[in-house]
């Protein structure tokens, strides 16, 4: 069947089988919280991308091939409720962004600053570092050489827009940070991931930046 990113909390995993690499997007938790599982085609080592809740139903899904890390995007609690029962029954190591690894009260092994590399097996994310929603939000880039750029974004950029800030200048941080970032160095085809809810790309959401700047939100 073909991926279309749409999952339900208590539904089935959507797959997304790319050459280097397949994708299991899962939706967990009272917040509608997504939860993506990375798989190296070549190694079969698998890496989780926000461990955020429902543990059995995350390990499920790891299955037998287990699990080499969990990246946490940020460290706002919904995102990382089912960390320490992953990491424990797995023993993967843990990656977060070292401005908000202090307040994930899980160990975090790997500190991520901007331009680091999280290994899938064979297969390399790029830790791309927004501030504004918190201070250590990442969004993990697998540049695919076989097709179009796949963007792991947590609550950094949804459809119709950045992700929540509570003040005037967290938004200004936040939308420089994903326009220069992200929509200034990535193609339109660009697949988005978000923390929460559907897919999108970039190409259907750069028409309405200027709209996002204007609104503030």
């Amino acid at each position: 069947m073909t991926y279309t990113g749409d999952v339900t909390v208590g539904g089935p995993a959507d797959v997304r089988d790319l050459p280097g690499l397949v994708i299991s997007k899962l939706a967990v938790g009272p917040l509608n919280n997504n939860a993506y599982l990375l798989r190296c085609t070549a190694s079969g080592e698998q890496v989780l991308i926000d461990a955020a809740a429902e543990p059995e139903r995350l390990l499920a899904l790891i299955g037998d091939g287990g699990l080499s890390e969990v990246v946490t995007t940020h460290a706002h609690p919904d995102h990382w409720q089912a960390l320490g029962d992953v990491v424990q029954a797995t023993g993967a190591r843990t990656y977060a962004h070292r401005d908000d690894a202090d307040d994930i009260p899980a160990r975090t092994d790997v500190e991520l600053q901007e331009g680091d590399e999280v290994p899938v097996g064979e297969v390399r994310l790029r830790a791309i570092h927004l501030v504004g929603h918190t201070p250590g939000s990442v969004a993990l880039l697998y540049d695919d050489p076989d097709g179009r750029p796949h963007l792991f974004t947590g609550d950094c950029l949804f459809p119709g827009g950045v992700g929540r800030t509570t003040r005037p200048e967290d938004f200004d941080s936040l939308y420089d940070g994903v326009v220069h970032k992200l929509f200034d160095r990535l193609p339109d085809e660009t697949w988005v991931y978000p923390g929460h809810g559907n897919d999108t790309t970039l190409g259907a959401e750069r028409p309405a930046l200027a709209q996002w700047k204007a609104r503030g939100w």
